[in-house]
């Protein structure tokens, strides 16, 4: 394999790194706390990829009402409502399916926490407990994002293999 596509791969497949518990943090309970680290990773990403999954779904389903929505209640910077729509739906399709199977899990992470800032931003209203939910689903993204979506992903399956691959 060309090298400068080995480390592309290796860049874009990186689960993140073992969790480090301070040197206070008694050894023998350090695998614990990694198998911990990886199901609430695993879980952070389950239920935000349900809620924009679920949202692009509700967004197919009418595409008259989405197309109104970006028009009259949306006002998303630099973009026409119809593209603005069209990016919209996509992202909330394609993401959420990468961030839960932790395939190219900090990239999808990265682009739902950008998706998830313009919908703040871009509606003129919102209510606080819709607020919280948004700031609920930024900080676990900013966490994916930061620390890698863990070992129970496709990510950290890649990374095994092109470790073996050099």
């Amino acid at each position: 394999m060309p090298p400068l596509l080995h480390a592309t791969l290796r860049t874009a497949a990186d689960p993140g790194g073992e969790p480090h518990a301070g040197p206070g943090f008694p050894a023998p309970l350090r695998p614990a706390l990694g198998a911990v680290q990886s199901l609430l990773m695993l879980a952070a990403r389950w239920v935000v990829a349900q809620a924009f999954f679920m949202s692009g779904l509700t967004k197919l389903r009418d595409w008259d009402i989405t197309l109104s929505l970006f028009q009259d209640e949306y006002a998303v910077p630099l973009l026409s409502p119809q593209v603005a729509a069209v990016l919209g739906t996509g992202g909330e399709l394609l993401l959420p399916a990468m961030l839960f199977l932790g395939l190219g899990g900090r990239f999808a992470a990265a682009g739902l926490f950008v998706l998830n800032a313009v919908a703040v931003i871009s509606l003129s209203e919102i209510a606080p407990a819709a607020m919280a939910q948004h700031q609920l689903w930024g900080a676990m993204l900013l966490g994916v994002w930061l620390w890698g979506p863990g070992r129970l992903s496709l990510d950290a399956v890649c990374a095994r293999w092109l470790s073996r691959s050099v």
